[in-house]
């Protein structure tokens, strides 16, 4: 049971960091508005929230004594995904932040990057927020303010990163994976040999179909030739 909900808290929290992400390049861009910014702060938030979820679920597991091995090696794997993800976050949050200072809402002189992107995010937002509706009730100055915020967020996100790995140490090369190294390599390489093998197999087959033409075209002049030579014997004799 617990494992189940550590991947639903750790599906969820992927969900959002990728939306976040979506979200953060489109800042400075021809979509950017004030509503993308509150759409931002939201889903930041939401993301953090799904990550305080997962620490602590995951901290109690893996501090469990009585947690069976494989089970262990399993919240394993999951905390190194969680730790990834969760890095993932801060650094979009840190280009969120560098964005947010470049392209300023409150600066209309400003120029924004011409993406070539038009419309709003907030399809995005609310799928990834379960929200059907999203109000902006921020002030005129949300950039400004949330700025501060954003700030403040990263540093949080950074304490958190370091505190987990106090209180829980698992070496990321010390996981193993599901699969075997170079699983998909090698599918993709046994799938390249077969189709080289198939082409030469069609190599083969039309040089061998090139040399029984030619086969039966000497045959044929050989039979000819041999034809006109009794027809002259006979003629002469």
């Amino acid at each position: 049971m617990m494992k189940e909900e550590c991947k639903a808290l750790l599906d969820a929290l992927n969900k959002v960091t990728a939306c976040y992400r979506h979200m953060v390049l489109t800042i400075g861009g021809t979509s950017d508005s004030q509503n993308l910014r509150e759409e931002l702060k939201k889903t930041r938030q939401k993301a953090q929230e799904l990550a305080v979820a997962n620490r602590n679920k995951l901290t109690a597991v893996l501090k469990d004594k009585t947690v069976s091995k494989e089970d262990k090696a399993e919240f394993e794997r999951l905390w190194v995904i969680f730790s990834t993800c969760l890095e993932i976050l801060e650094i979009d949050m840190r280009r969120a932040l560098e964005l947010g200072h470049e392209f300023p809402l409150n600066v209309p002189k400003k120029h924004l990057i011409q993406t070539g992107m038009s419309g709003g995010t907030s399809g995005v937002a609310a799928r990834a927020m379960s929200v059907q509706n999203m109000k902006y009730e921020a002030e005129h100055n949300i950039d400004v303010v949330d700025l501060k915020d954003l700030e403040n967020e990263i540093n949080q996100v950074g304490e958190m990163m370091y505190e987990m790995e106090m209180k829980v140490n698992v070496p990321q090369w010390t996981v193993e994976a599901k699969q075997d190294p170079g699983a998909e390599l090698k599918s993709t390489i046994s799938v390249g040999a077969s189709s080289i093998g198939m082409i030469s197999v069609e190599e083969n087959k039309s040089f061998c179909d090139i040399s029984k033409v030619l086969a039966g075209i000497i045959f044929s002049a050989v039979l000819i030739i041999a034809i006109v030579l009794a027809v002259c014997v006979v003629k002469l004799s």
